[in-house]
């Protein structure tokens, strides 16, 4: 690919990303409460959810898909989860959290855990993802940092890599580059994308 290619690119993902934040941002607050319930229902019914141990969920933050009585949820079930926190020079650590209690503002003001110590990406079950917009081939489109992108292939193969997001945040197609890693599986409030 020319440098002139990478970044039309570049650019057009960036444009991307600004006009679905932009759509998600118009969403009522009430309306992504209720849309968040009925994704969390279909993530708990998952067979793959269900036989997981060891689950690794992201903190929701601004107009995201609601996670966080998805963890309670989870751990009141006695799952193991762990939480994303960024390491600056490092990447996504996954650290283990039994409340809620134990988060604070870190990275980008997201609610992460204290210390340092994370648990090995191959210990987790399975991955709640995050994204700005999916395709229903699998494709994500992150929040720009790569931060996923780097720490989702240091998982088992086996690992189920399972988005969650509002219908609006689906499209039939997105620029996917070589390093852009794929979802399993991708959950709104009205179906699952397989």
């Amino acid at each position: 690919m020319s440098v002139i290619a990478e970044k039309d690119a570049r650019n057009y993902k960036k444009e991307l990303r600004r006009i679905f934040l932009k759509t998600r941002s118009e969403l009522a607050a009430e309306d992504i409460i209720e849309k968040s319930a009925k994704i969390m229902s279909r993530l708990f019914s998952l067979s793959e959810f269900r036989g997981a141990k060891t689950i690794m969920f992201y903190v929701d933050a601004g107009n995201e898909v609601k996670t966080r009585d998805g963890i309670t949820k989870a751990l009141s079930e006695w799952k193991r989860v762990v939480v994303p926190k960024v390491k600056k020079g490092y990447g996504l650590l996954a650290i283990e959290i039994k409340s809620l209690d134990e988060l604070s503002p870190g990275t980008f003001g997201i609610l992460e855990p204290a210390g340092e110590k994370g648990i090995s990406p191959e210990e987790i079950d399975l991955v709640v993802v995050p994204g700005v917009a999916f395709d229903k081939k699998g494709n994500r489109m992150g929040y720009g940092a790569g931060y996923y992108d780097s720490f989702l292939p240091k998982l088992r193969p086996e690992v189920k890599k399972v988005a969650i997001a509002f219908e609006m945040q689906v499209t039939d197609s997105l620029p996917a580059e070589e390093h852009d890693v794929k979802m399993d599986l991708i959950i709104t409030e009205n179906t699952i994308y397989n």
